[in-house]
């Protein structure tokens, strides 16, 4: 393979609601059966669904969801990429995390909490973005809301893989689909997106979607409605190259982002 390639394997799966133990068995199958891979992401609080029951599901960075994360990314020799609850300093943060095959941890807090679900009622919000430079690619994951928020996403470091994991609703996944290739197209990205499928708890139903988009907006992979392990390379050559031929990124606009 080349070395300007990069793997990655959305697992796209239902949820066990509030069951920590089921989850990470569901996952730890799926994650048997996927091919050879660099990179495999897991939907947002994918260890208990989109829960606000924060004080009795959220676990510390040495706890149960964080350690399995640990355990598989270093026996399978690849990053482990998902967002679980997390209590840290007194605090609860819906907390994406992305464990290195040598066991280090990257953290990124979710920045747009969906306060019409109420989340920024029991969360605490980010307030840092989160880049990763990994086998030669600059990488900017965020989690489901941040989508809809352009200046937080935008691409002002130079990345080259903008990654999104969700649980975002069927009823709104019109929206889903055009934001992904809208902020692959300005950015000049590859987007990943990674969502859920099933009903959850709430009786909110996931229609998955999970998609694949390159730096041109057009889709390389989409999935509605079942649950799939999916693999997908991408050419970072092909990026560079795109980029020289129409560099857009070099008249993007300056500006201070005010928390």
């Amino acid at each position: 393979m080349s070395e300007n390639n990069l793997r990655v394997t959305l697992i796209q799966s239902n949820l066990y609601w509030e069951d920590v133990e089921a989850n990470l068995q569901s996952f730890e199958e799926k994650i048997e059966a996927a091919e050879e891979t660099d990179i495999i992401l897991l939907p947002e609080m994918f260890s208990t669904g989109f829960s606000m029951k924060a004080e009795s599901l959220a676990e510390e960075m040495s706890g149960r969801t964080v350690q399995w994360m640990v355990e598989v990314a270093v026996e399978k020799n690849v990053v482990l990429c998902g967002s679980a609850i997390i209590k840290s300093k007194n605090k609860f943060y819906n907390r994406l995390l992305w464990v290195q095959p040598d066991g280090n941890i990257w953290i990124y807090d979710k920045h747009h909490l969906f306060s019409i679900g109420e989340e920024n009622n029991h969360y605490a919000p980010g307030t840092k973005k989160l880049i990763v430079d990994y086998k030669g690619w600059k990488i900017c994951p965020l989690v489901c809301y941040d989508l809809r928020f352009p200046v937080w996403s935008r691409n002002t470091q130079n990345y080259n893989l903008l990654i999104y994991v969700a649980n975002w609703p069927e009823k709104r996944n019109h929206a889903w689909k055009s934001l992904l290739v809208a902020r692959a197209i300005e950015n000049q990205s590859y987007v990943v997106g990674l969502n859920r499928v099933g009903e959850d708890g709430s009786k909110i139903y996931h229609s998955g979607d999970s998609s694949v988009i390159d730096m041109k907006g057009e889709i390389l992979f989409q999935q509605s409605d079942i649950e799939v392990v999916q693999t997908v390379t991408l050419s970072k050559s092909a990026l560079d190259n795109y980029r020289k031929e129409f560099p857009v990124l070099n008249d993007r606009d300056e500006f201070e982002f005010k928390m």
